[in-house]
């Protein structure tokens, strides 16, 4: 449970820039330079997939390295009851107190027929968290998990687990967007009962298996999702820009495989640029 909660977490946060450059086809980028003793690694993760098989040029980073460092450190003992604390909306809003009784009774319609429960028993949650309990219904498989993979061989080698930002970082996020704008694009979904979603999704997929990083920023720009196209500071450049010296200081103590989304890996304003920015020589792993 407290895993599954984390993947949800990631995948609504992993989200993408306005101002995409083209950088090569690769998931898995090498941190050289500017002081470190040791390469890193930088590898693009999706969040929910039906194949999260690791290959071979990144178990080959994995065995290079000596600890990995997610977005968040999915292995400490207290997130689930952090993530569970930080779900709900503040002031004791409810869903419908944010959109139209016809637009309540669409959602709740979508997730009697998907979740087998109607949503009012939930519908204090943040509504980006309620349509993230959605998200395995995009999948005509069972889903699966990069963050899972990384977290398995992590515990095989013995290494410690770390990440770039807290639990309360990420879910303050949601906070920071206006719930109405987090309810307005539940709604749309309930309204064609995901049938765009999974569209947009199966389409996402192909292009992560693709590894065209930027043309997964130009995909995820998309209005119809519009609490991330308006809010894209919050969802991307801030945190980006945060965890940069992160990264530096994790890869100066040690070797280190960094697993992100890879919606946070292209753009002026992504993590390859802002690392080459700060010196570091950052390169595509073929």
């Amino acid at each position: 449970m407290k895993l599954h909660l984390a993947i949800f977490l990631l995948s609504i946060v992993c989200l993408t820039n306005l101002n995409a450059q083209k950088l090569e086809n690769s998931t898995l980028w090498k941190i050289e330079g500017n002081g470190l003793q040791q390469a890193s690694y930088l590898f693009g993760t999706i969040h929910i997939t039906c194949d999260a098989t690791i290959e071979d040029d990144v178990q080959k980073a994995l065995d290079a390295t000596s600890q990995v460092v997610l977005e968040i450190d999915m292995d400490d003992p207290g997130m689930q009851s952090k993530m569970m604390k930080g779900m709900y909306m503040k002031e004791g809003k409810k869903l419908k107190d944010l959109i139209s009784t016809e637009d309540y009774i669409a959602v709740d319609s979508l997730f009697i027929k998907n979740m087998g429960m109607s949503v009012k028993m939930i519908e204090n949650i943040k509504p980006s968290f309620l349509t993230a309990m959605l998200y395995p219904k995009l999948l005509d498989c069972t889903s699966q998990s990069f963050e899972t993979e990384l977290m398995r061989i992590a515990k095989e080698q013995g290494e410690e687990v770390n990440g770039l930002e807290t639990i309360e970082d990420q879910l303050k996020v949601f906070d920071d967007i206006p719930y109405k704008a987090q309810a307005q694009d539940l709604v749309r979904s309930a309204k064609d009962n995901m049938s765009y979603d999974k569209e947009t999704f199966a389409k996402m997929l192909n292009v992560y298996k693709n590894e065209d990083i930027t043309a997964m920023i130009e995909m995820l720009n998309d209005d119809n999702f519009s609490s991330v196209s308006e809010h894209q500071d919050e969802l991307l450049d801030n945190r980006n820009k945060n965890w940069v010296p992160k990264i530096g200081k994790y890869a100066k103590e040690q070797a280190t495989f960094f697993g992100v989304g890879a919606g946070h890996l292209a753009g002026h304003n992504g993590v390859i640029n802002l690392l080459r920015e700060a010196g570091y020589t950052v390169t595509a792993v073929k």
